[in-house]
């Protein structure tokens, strides 16, 4: 077999196990209407995970540097999370994030 037709045969198969690996959730969503408390609990915290695994190291060492505790991010997202736990307002608390780590990146 050619290097052109070992490809071919490789994203086919790449393609036909993905659409049936995600088409398989929508054969038997119908049999789970409702999920226990406890599951939709968990799927409930998945979002907020998910933002604090991305955002807390950028904050903590960008770059993968050592952490700087004077560093523009670090203040800018302590002041957000301050407001987070505030509010509760996404959108404030994306606002002022991004205007205090503007404004003291700029002065710096």
């Amino acid at each position: 077999m050619s290097d052109t037709t070992t490809a071919w045969v490789v994203i086919v198969a790449g393609g036909v196990g993905t659409f049936l690996t995600r088409a398989s959730f929508l054969f038997v969503a119908h049999r789970f209407t409702e999920l226990p408390a406890r599951v939709r609990e968990g799927l409930r915290m998945i979002p907020p995970a998910v933002l604090a695994a991305l955002t807390v190291p950028a904050i903590l060492r960008p770059g993968g540097g050592a952490i700087d505790l004077v560093d523009a991010r670090l203040v800018a997202g302590l002041l957000a999370l301050a407001i987070a736990w505030r509010t509760k307002n996404l959108l404030l608390t994306t606002a002022v994030g991004l205007a205090v780590v503007t404004l003291l990146e700029q002065l710096s």
